[in-house]
């Protein structure tokens, strides 16, 4: 059994580099009129906010382009879309191109992606190619979905400046149990006593997954850990989870209900620490002990990262649980594929 997991670990670090190779495709190009108002007001992030007396702006361009020269400070678009066209196998993502300089994003009044950061400590993300996530159960296929984009700008050219701007699939190979992918609690520095964590009392809102370089930990490099809470229904442990966590940069250690029940790269001896590793390549997947998570109440995830230089955090998904017979499905396939 031993043998059997570490050829699924080594057959996780080689199929990695394939699946970042999985070409995108367009679904639907969202160039063109959305509609737009300075200002900032979190009531304009709702599926039910009426803007139809707001002004109409061409995406992508700067909204200097239409009128708004000089113009810096907090904006907001809008647009409605309309999705059919994507298989059941597929994931779904919002390309936004290039916004200078911060933003967030709502999809369906959830929020679901932001790069760079506001007042009062801004910072710019405007060279940063914003691609977005959208969870499956967001989306209202065959009805109409809702967009907004919270922008703020701090100089020069403002706006969703550079395209393209569209909807993207790409095949989705993990048929997550439960998705877990959104707002998470995080902080920076390193204490173990926070595995026991139940409350976000001291804790920042961190989108997951993400960089945490583009959400307002500009250059941060070392200790941090993330906590959700999640409380799952009484069919959870009829069959054996694994908890992934995509792609970390660049180590960490993984507890639930403050048991450890996986790491990837070495924390210890201190010799070890901050040696080069490609842990960072990894995909992350953590098999969860049986009855470890109770059914109708509250559990907790934490994650300790340890982040080396330059991209930091967990970085790119899937996140959340899935069957551990079908993830084992995955990497053989993988193993006849190649």
């Amino acid at each position: 059994m031993i043998k059997k997991i570490a050829i699924l670990i080594i057959l996780c670090v080689c199929c990695l580099g394939r699946m970042h190779a999985q070409d995108y495709r367009t679904v639907k190009n969202l160039g063109g009129s959305w509609k737009f108002a300075l200002g900032d007001n979190d009531e304009w992030s709702s599926v039910e906010y009426d803007d139809s007396g707001w002004e109409t702006i061409v995406v992508p361009s700067s909204w200097e382009r239409h009128g708004f020269n000089g113009y810096d400070g907090y904006a907001w678009y809008r647009t409605k879309v309309v999705i059919t066209n994507i298989d059941a196998d597929e994931a779904l993502y919002l390309e936004l191109g290039y916004i200078d300089d911060a933003d967030e994003v709502y999809f369906n009044g959830v929020k679901i992606g932001g790069a760079g950061s506001f007042p009062p400590q801004a910072e710019t993300a405007y060279n940063a190619l914003r691609l977005y996530g959208i969870p499956d159960q967001l989306i209202k296929y065959d009805e109409i979905n809702q967009i907004a984009v919270k922008v703020y700008d701090m100089q020069y050219d403002g706006g969703i400046v550079r395209g393209p701007v569209r909807l993207k699939a790409k095949r989705n190979p993990f048929s997550l149990h439960t998705d877990l992918q959104g707002n998470w609690s995080f902080r920076v520095g390193d204490d173990l006593d926070w595995r026991f964590s139940d409350a976000s009392e001291g804790w920042d809102e961190i989108l997951v997954p993400g960089l945490w370089e583009n959400q307002g930990y500009r250059k941060y490099d070392g200790y941090a850990w993330y906590q959700k809470f999640f409380v799952p229904d009484t069919s959870f442990n009829n069959d054996r989870m694994v908890l992934m966590l995509g792609r970390i940069d660049d180590i960490d250690e993984v507890y639930v209900n403050g048991i450890l029940i996986g790491q990837t790269g070495s924390f210890t001896p201190e010799e070890q620490v901050g040696v080069y590793t490609e842990a960072y390549r990894q995909l992350r997947g953590y098999l969860i002990p049986q009855f470890l998570i109770q059914p109708g109440v509250k559990n907790t995830i934490h994650v300790r990262v340890l982040d080396f230089m330059k991209e930091g955090g967990i970085v790119e998904g899937p996140v959340g649980f899935i069957r551990q017979q079908d993830y084992i499905q995955y990497w053989q396939n993988r193993k006849k594929y190649r």
